[in-house]
């Protein structure tokens, strides 16, 4: 029995979809089930509660062979720093009660970087990580760059103004990945009872894209221009509150986003096993641009 929390998220619903494809039993942590997809809603077991409850973790561990864990994101958390270890001490102390196989989560790239001290999300992501470490479970953290689906959340913007935006420099080049390719590297772990203790497994993508690149691409897919705004960090900031983050997640962002420019996600040496295989380009024509032209 495969756990999956976050089963209606974006990539926890990828994960459902290919561990049932591959005909795994599946677990999934979900607070309403009506809001899973009809087509596999009865093809999942379903606990229903959210993962930070105890009594919720302890129904949905018990016999099971591997978790797929994501801590969800929570715009108005206070604290993003404790957010993720608070939100994941329930499930560590459930690991211990009741122990797993495996234990396969979401992560980001920086071990080891100067950068990772001070890279809010990405520092509290491996926070976290050393929490499901200790308690003794075999885990592996998939740490990743930013996604290429974060683009759809400017797709209006594309379509209306002809351009997207971040604060970080349009000519660095960056590492970005697919969260259907994230989807796959959790399925084939969460599948393989054959690792054992805890470590890191990269997920960087087929290549490394600067924004202006990535404006380049999308340019001559949608047959005009398209161009990269390089976004002033105290207006990415003031922006990201007024959508209703926490003073706290907002910063945590920003100083994410500083953090990757300074080349936090650059320190991972890419090689055939961490390139995963869909493109920016494969990737625009079969996700993006169907959004941008609705």
């Amino acid at each position: 029995m495969i756990v999956v929390t976050t089963p209606t998220g974006t990539i926890g619903r990828q994960v459902v979809h290919q561990l049932l494809d591959a005909g795994e039993p599946v677990r999934v942590i979900v607070r309403d089930p009506a809001r899973l997809p009809a087509e596999i809603r009865d093809q999942v077991r379903s606990v229903i509660g959210t993962h930070n409850d105890p009594a919720v973790l302890a129904q949905a561990f018990a016999d099971a062979d591997a978790v797929f864990w994501l801590v969800p994101p929570d715009a108005q958390a206070p604290s993003l720093a404790s957010y993720y270890v608070d939100f994941t001490r329930p499930a560590a102390a459930a690991l211990t009660a009741h122990p797993v196989g495996r234990v396969v989560g979401i992560s980001a790239l920086g071990r080891g970087t100067p950068q990772a001290a001070h890279a809010g999300h990405v520092t509290a992501s491996l926070a976290m990580d050393d929490l499901l470490a200790a308690t003794g479970v075999p885990y592996r953290a998939l740490t990743m760059p930013s996604f290429m689906d974060n683009l759809l959340w400017q797709a209006d913007l594309i379509r209306t103004q002809g351009f997207f935006a971040q604060p970080i420099a349009g000519n660095r080049k960056l590492p970005t990945c697919a969260t259907r390719d994230i989807a796959t590297v959790a399925v084939r772990l969460l599948r393989d009872s054959s690792w054992t203790g805890s470590g890191e497994v990269p997920v960087l993508g087929p290549e490394d894209l600067s924004f202006d690149e990535m404006a380049q691409i999308l340019s001559e897919l949608l047959h005009r221009r398209v161009h990269y705004r390089r976004t002033p960090d105290a207006d990415y900031k003031a922006l990201l509150v007024a959508q209703g983050m926490s003073e706290s997640v907002a910063q945590g962002m920003l100083d994410m986003m500083r953090a990757k420019n300074k080349g936090l996600d650059n320190a991972a040496i890419r090689t055939p096993d961490n390139s995963t295989p869909t493109t920016f380009r494969q990737w625009c024509e079969e996700v993006l641009l169907p959004v941008v032209h609705r």
